[in-house]
């Protein structure tokens, strides 16, 4: 699953996403993917800071599985 399938996923299920790469911040923190609401919760806030978008893409799925879901059921 690339990120434009995963973020319309997130979108089906209601939620709001961010995924940003921003050359002004340190090279360890250039990648950031930010979500809430939906499916998630009302009031619910992932946010992540990685160095590359396989990382942000990695910690977003693992916290979904957490969160019991999964764009692969």
């Amino acid at each position: 699953m690339d990120v434009v399938e995963l973020m319309e996923w997130l979108t089906e299920q209601g939620c709001c996403a961010v995924f940003k790469a921003d050359g002004e911040r340190t090279p360890g923190t250039r990648w950031m993917v930010i979500v809430s609401g939906g499916a998630l919760g009302k009031d619910s806030f992932f946010r992540t800071d990685q160095p590359s978008p396989d990382a942000c893409l990695q910690d977003l799925l693992d916290h979904l599985e957490t969160a019991g879901l999964s764009p692969f059921a």
